[in-house]
C-alpha cells in the first residue's frame, strides 16, 4: 500500500522496486531518460504507457494513479470527527451536572502541556480532545444560566483555552473549517469572560486562522490592529509585551507569505525584536511561545521563504531550541533546516534533518505536507544509499 498523495512517479519508482530503471523502460518501450524524469516528477505518462508500465510491473493500473480519498468516504469514527461533534453540541445530557471551572481548568492545562511537548500529540489528542470538548461545552451552558459570575467566567476562561487548542490541532489535522469555528469561539468565549488576555490570545488564533486558508492580507490586518488594542488593555506588563510581539509575529507571517520581505524583516527587527527582549523563552504567554528564540526562529522562516538559503541556515547555526517549552517549534525549525539543505541539493544533509525530526516528533512528520515533500525529493534525487534510507522513512511515515 501507498499513501493516497504519493505522486504517480514516486508509485512506478516504489512498485519498480529493486529493478534495474533501464530493464523496465526497455521492455515498456520507452527510453531509461524518460522514465527517469517520469519518477522525478517532470513528465506525466500518457494513458497507453501508464498501462505499459503497470503491466509490467505486475499492478492493477489504479495503483499507479494519484488521487485522494473523496471526504464522503472517511469514516465518521474519527478523533477529528468526533470533536466536530462536541463542538455542535453532542456531549452529557443537558440534567447533568458539569465540572467545576477548577477540574476543567487542569485537563485542559494538561492537554495544552501535551499537545506543545508530546511526541505522539496526535494520539493523545484524540484520546482526551473529545470528551474534553463535550464537557466544557456542558459547562459552558450550564455557566451562561447560572448567576454565580466568579464561576461563569472561570469556565469561560477554561473555554477559551481550550479552543485555542482546537484550532491548532484542527488545523494540523486538516479541518481548517473547523480550526475556524474553534478560533471564533475562543473570541466569544474570551469577550463573554472579559479577559483582555484571552481576547488577545484568540486574536493570535484567530490570525492563523487565516494564514492556513490562504489570507495573509486579513491576518496582517487582524493581527496589528489587535497588536494596538493590546497596547492599551489591562494586564501585566509581561503578558501585554508578549502578546503584542505575538501578534506583530502573525503580521511579519502575513507580509512574508504575500512575498514582502523587506517588510516583514523590518517589522520583526523594530517591532517584534524589541518586545522578546522582557519576555523569557519559558514564560509562554497563552501558550504563544513567545521570546527571543521565536523571533530567531521567525527571521529563520523569511529567509528560507524567500530562498536565501545561506543566510537562513547561518541564522540556524545561532539558534538553540532546548529551552523551548514548545516540540511543535523545534519541529518546525528542524523541518525548515532541512527545506533549506534540500533547496541547495545538499540531500545528505536533508536527509539527516529528517531522521532527527523522526526522533522527536514522528506524527508530526509523518502528517506535515512538506515534509512529506522533502523526503520524495530525497528519494528521487539522492545518491542510492540516501535515497534507500529515504523510501525506509518513507514506509515508516506511512508515504509508501
Amino acid at each position: 500500500m501507498v499513501a493516497a498523495d504519493l505522486p504517480i512517479g514516486d508509485r512506478i519508482r516504489h512498485y519498480r522496486g529493486g529493478r534495474r530503471q533501464d530493464a523496465v523502460a526497455g521492455l515498456v518501450g520507452i527510453s531509461p531518460d524518460y522514465l527517469s524524469q517520469i519518477e522525478r516528477g517532470l513528465k506525466v505518462p500518457s494513458l497507453p504507457i501508464l498501462y505499459a508500465l503497470a503491466q509490467e510491473l505486475g499492478v492493477p493500473a489504479a495503483a499507479l494513479l494519484s488521487e485522494q480519498p473523496p471526504a464522503e468516504e472517511e469514516t465518521a469514527d474519527t478523533a477529528e470527527a468526533a470533536v466536530g461533534r462536541a463542538l455542535l453540541g453532542y456531549g452529557p445530557a443537558r440534567s447533568t451536572e458539569p465540572l467545576p471551572a477548577s477540574v476543567l481548568r487542569d485537563r485542559v492545562e494538561a492537554a495544552w502541556q501535551s499537545w506543545q511537548t508530546a511526541g505522539d500529540r496526535f494520539t493523545k489528542a484524540a484520546e482526551t480532545l473529545p470528551g474534553l470538548v463535550a464537557d466544557v461545552e456542558h459547562a459552558v451552558r450550564t455557566a451562561r444560566a447560572r448567576t454565580d459570575q466568579l464561576e461563569r467566567r472561570a469556565v469561560l476562561r477554561a473555554a477559551a483555552d481550550l479552543y485555542c487548542l482546537l484550532r491548532s490541532y484542527l488545523r494540523r489535522t486538516g479541518r481548517v473549517d473547523l480550526a475556524t469555528l474553534a478560533a471564533d469561539r475562543a473570541m466569544r468565549a474570551a469577550e463573554d469572560a472579559d479577559d483582555p488576555l484571552r481576547i488577545a490570545a484568540a486574536q493570535w488564533n484567530l490570525g492563523h486562522v487565516l494564514l492556513a486558508g490562504g489570507q495573509p492580507a486579513e491576518a496582517e490586518e487582524l493581527a496589528l490592529r489587535a497588536a494596538e488594542q493590546v497596547a492599551t488593555a489591562r494586564m501585566p506588563e509581561v503578558e501585554r509585551t508578549a502578546m503584542g510581539g505575538a501578534l506583530q509575529l502573525v503580521a511579519v507571517v502575513g507580509a512574508a507569505r504575500r512575498r514582502r520581505w523587506w517588510e516583514a524583516r523590518e517589522r520583526l527587527t523594530r517591532h517584534a525584536a524589541p518586545a522578546a527582549r522582557v519576555v523569557p523563552d519559558a514564560s509562554n504567554i497563552s501558550w504563544t511561545v513567545f521570546g527571543p528564540t521565536n523571533i530567531a526562529l521567525h527571521a529563520l522562516s523569511i529567509e528560507m521563504e524567500a530562498g536565501e538559503t545561506g543566510e537562513a541556515l547561518h541564522t540556524a547555526d545561532a539558534i538553540d531550541t532546548s529551552g523551548l517549552p514548545s516540540m511543535e517549534r523545534e519541529f518546525t525549525f528542524g523541518l525548515e533546516v532541512a527545506a533549506c539543505h534540500s533547496q541547495r541539493r545538499d540531500d545528505a544533509a536533508a536527509l539527516l534533518a529528517l531522521l532527527g525530526l523522526e526522533a522527536i516528533a514522528p506524527e508530526d512528520l509523518a502528517r506535515t505536507p512538506l515534509a512529506r515533500q522533502l523526503v520524495l525529493t530525497v528519494i528521487r534525487r539522492a545518491r542510492a544509499m540516501h535515497a534507500r534510507q529515504a523510501e525506509e522513512l518513507a514506509v515508516r511515515i506511512g508515504l509508501m
